[in-house]
């Protein structure tokens, strides 16, 4: 295997105080355990082969928090950290392990986002999934091949602030 994707994401809505014990380690085994468990299988042979990408998808999320999903945030958290951790393991092996961060993207789990959500933010509008793919093939591929441990956002702007843009009143 040379590019191993770890794109897996579930949710369960609830703060500290109200998402379930079972919810929150629920949704670590998909988000966290379930990508250390894809690098734990193809990682010796991209080390073996001393070739390989890994892509961890990540959210936005990982990067900024937000309320009322603590399992998500507190997963893609993780899978934040233990992209640079694989990437700090596999140095000097030609392999590469980098994350991606996608904001509000068009998908069953972004359609229920309200328009609210991203309605400020740089680029106002909900992410198409084939933007989030053109990201994960470049960093797939031998045209990033200087670049490990990195964090890509894909999020319209999301975490970078709620600014007015061109035309809206400050």
């Amino acid at each position: 295997m040379d590019v191993l994707v770890n794109n897996a994401g579930i949710i369960h809505r609830g703060s500290v105080e109200e998402q379930s014990p079972e919810h929150f380690r629920q949704i670590l085994d998909v988000n966290l355990v379930g990508a250390f468990l894809g690098m734990h299988t193809v990682l010796p042979g991209m080390r073996e082969r001393g070739h390989g990408a890994v892509v961890n998808v990540s959210s936005a999320t990982g990067m900024t928090g937000f309320a009322g999903s603590v399992g998500y945030v507190a997963s893609k958290w993780g899978v934040r950290g233990m992209t640079k951790a694989a990437a700090l393991d596999m140095a000097g092996t030609g392999v590469r392990v980098n994350s991606v961060h996608p904001g509000v993207i068009r998908t069953p789990m972004g359609e229920a986002a309200s328009p609210d959500l991203f309605a400020h933010q740089p680029v106002p509008r909900i992410g198409e999934p084939e933007e989030v793919t053109r990201m994960v093939l470049f960093l797939a591929s031998d045209d990033a091949s200087y670049t490990t441990g990195g964090e890509f956002l894909i999020d319209g702007g999301q975490t970078i602030g709620h600014w007015p843009v061109a035309g809206d009143q400050a």
